[in-house]
This record gives structure tokens, C-alpha cells and sequence, in this order.
């Protein structure tokens, strides 16, 4: 089954609580459970991330799995560096992970994979 990323909007008030009573759990030497997700300030920050053309570029890596960075370019119709610049945000925030390969002959190559089947989006209100 796939994994579901959750991308969370919250003010900064409210991350910050929720930083400050993790640390003091773990400096209490209590266990606290990991919360895998993104979160932001705001929807727009989050539509910064999730543009069209990097959900183009997260389908592309799901269903068609490039064998490369040129290659899911090219399945896109995008441009190389454009692909590359996108793929370092998704990266970043862990949307994506980049493999090294061997590619024809001698030459490396890097192989994106998405870490998710689905994004989900959780607004506090």
C-alpha cells in the first residue's frame, strides 16, 4: 500500500507550541511518537510547493518510473534544468528521493522515486 503524505497549514504560534512540547517530552526523557509530514503558515506556501507542474512531475515518477532525470524531462516535455530544479524542492521537503545508477557505460545517473502514493491536505481551522 502506498504512503500517504500529510501537508498541514498552521500558524506559527501553533508550530511553535507544538515544537515546545515535544522538546520538553524528550528532555522529560518521555517517548513521543514521529509525525511524518509538511507543514506551513499558509495554503499559498503550500501552493508554492505543490505547483502543477511538480504534481505532473510526481505522477510522472509513479506511473512511468524514469530511469533518469533526462528521461522523466522528456516524458514531461520539460526542460532538463527545470525538471532538476524542481526535483531538488520535492527532494527537500521529501517528496522525492534521488538513487545514483550506473546508466550506459561509465556514465551515473540519478533516478527519482516518489515516497508517496497520495498527499493529503489538513487544514486547522
Amino acid at each position: 500500500m502506498a504512503r500517504t503524505l500529510t501537508i498541514g497549514i498552521k500558524s506559527i504560534d501553533q508550530a511553535l507550541r507544538d515544537f515546545g512540547e515535544t522538546f520538553e517530552a524528550v528532555r522529560a526523557g518521555k517517548r513521543v511518537s514521529r509525525h511524518e509530514g509538511v507543514y506551513f503558515t499558509s495554503l499559498e506556501a503550500a501552493r508554492n510547493l505543490l505547483t502543477p507542474r511538480r504534481l505532473a512531475l510526481l505522477r510522472a515518477i509513479r506511473s512511468r518510473r524514469p530511469g533518469s532525470i533526462y528521461e522523466l524531462a522528456k516524458n514531461v516535455g520539460r526542460d532538463l534544468k527545470n525538471v532538476q530544479h524542481d526535483l531538488q524542492i520535492l527532494e527537500r521537503h521529501g517528496l522525492v528521493r534521488m538513487t545514483r545508477s550506473r546508466g550506459t557505460g561509465k556514465r551515473k545517473v540519478k533516478i527519482p522515486r516518489a515516497m508517496f502514493g497520495a498527499i493529503q491536505l489538513k487544514i486547522a481551522i
